[in-house]
């Protein structure tokens, strides 16, 4: 599965609708946390291609970052990764908590 680059919130919206589970993966590409993460999250996505995965440039789009906490009710951070489940926030976790074993460990539960 592609990944796909949020750029409003009516595409996360879409994504969510489209798909029962999907991962979110916020990220700022000037921080050297949110690389390592990025590293990680790459890791999940070549591990599992077959997953939903939905990208924020939190830089680039500042708006949708902050409207995604406002929408579903997590706190915004960075990095910062949100699985959900029939369009809800089923887990999150972030900074250096972000690994390919944690999100694969967060996607594989029931």
């Amino acid at each position: 599965m592609t990944e796909l680059a949020l750029h409003s919130l009516d595409d996360w919206e879409r994504a969510l609708r489209a798909h029962a589970r999907a991962l979110l993966f916020k990220h700022s590409p000037t921080c050297s946390i949110s690389g390592a993460a990025h590293a990680e999250y790459a890791a999940f996505c070549r591990a599992h291609p077959d997953a939903p995965t939905l990208f924020v440039d939190v830089l680039a789009d500042r708006a949708v970052a902050r409207g995604l906490a406002d929408r579903c009710g997590v706190r915004h951070e960075s990095p910062q990764a949100i699985l959900f489940v029939a369009a809800q926030p089923r887990w999150h976790t972030a900074h250096h908590a972000i690994t390919a074993a944690a999100l694969a460990a967060a996607w594989a539960a029931p």
